[in-house]
This record gives structure tokens, C-alpha cells and sequence, in this order.
């Protein structure tokens, strides 16, 4: 039987948006036991050309809805990144989340074939919808919640694999 694009992306973003949701909690929890201001941990970097907190968790959300916007073919609800508080962001990831409780199995029915090209200054290329999903939208999906736990371990937070994996069994 094989696996829906459903399956492979709706859950799966929602998953890891879930997992970004919960960092935030422990960065605000860690700011105030820490008495660190929580703007340092949003504008925190790993690197000077890498994007902050905050930018890691806006890529995931636009990774992740644009995905389904081109896949289904639909427009995408568009938020300015401004967001510059963990109650900001965990506002975004709520909007998000709430777009894809919008996506019925059925809408993404048949995107394994669509055709999506992509036209930016540092990649022009055309996938088939299964491609377009596994190759290039989770794998950079990852990289952002990667990078998130990545960026709150440097500063030190007790956040570790489980964390990463995000929540079984509830």
C-alpha cells in the first residue's frame, strides 16, 4: 500500500511544528530562570550568515504551508516576519498549524505527479510532487528545526534528541 501525500506531509509538518512550539516554551522558561533577556535567545545564531531563532521557525512555517500551496495549488495565508517574541512565534506556528487543519486528505490526492517548478535566485528546477516533498520541502523543513535546537543548545538549554523527536505515545 503506499504511503499518501497526505501522510507524508500534513502530520509531519504539524509534528515538527509542535516540536518548535515546545522549544520556545523551554526558551522562555530558561530565559526567565536565566535572567536572560528572552530577545537574545530569539536573535540568537549559530553562525553570522545563518538565521536567527526566530528566522529558523519563520522557514519552517514557510516551508511547510508553501509546500501545500504548491502541491494543491492553492493560495497560502502570508505572514510578515516580524516576529520578535516567543509569544509572537508561537502565535505563527498556531496560524500555520491552523492552515493545515484546513487540508483534507483528499485535496493532495494525486500531487505525487503535479508538476512544481521552483524559480529562485539559487535554484531553478522542476520536481514531480513525491520528489518535490521528500527531496527538497522535508529535508529543508528538518534543517530549520534542526538548526532551532542547534541554536538553543549553544545557548544553553537542556534540550536533547527526545526533544527533537518530539512527543510519543499521547
Amino acid at each position: 500500500m503506499a504511503v499518501s501525500m497526505y501522510r507524508l506531509s500534513i502530520p509531519v509538518f504539524q509534528r515538527g511544528l509542535q516540536v518548535l512550539a515546545g522549544y520556545l516554551d523551554k526558551a522562555d522558561a530558561h530565559a526567565k530562570a536565566a535572567g536572560v533577556p528572552p530577545e537574545v535567545l530569539v536573535h540568537a545564531r549559530i553562525a553570522t550568515d545563518m538565521l536567527p531563532l526566530a528566522g529558523q521557525i519563520q522557514r519552517a512555517s514557510d516551508t511547510s504551508k508553501n509546500a501545500i500551496g504548491r502541491l494543491v495549488g492553492i493560495e497560502v495565508p502570508r505572514f510578515p516576519d516580524c516576529e520578535t517574541t516567543f509569544g509572537e512565534l508561537k502565535n505563527r506556528i498556531l496560524k500555520t498549524q491552523a492552515f493545515f487543519d484546513t487540508i483534507t486528505p483528499q485535496q493532495l490526492d494525486g500531487t505525487h505527479t503535479r508538476e512544481v517548478t521552483l524559480d529562485f535566485s539559487t535554484i531553478k528546477t522542476t520536481f514531480t510532487g513525491d520528489e518535490y516533498l521528500m527531496t527538497f520541502v522535508l529535508p529543508n523543513f528538518y534543517f530549520h528545526i534542526a538548526t532551532a535546537h542547534a541554536i538553543l543548545r549553544q545557548h544553553g538549554l537542556d534540550v536533547g534528541k527526545l526533544d527533537y523527536l518530539g512527543p510519543y505515545g499521547e
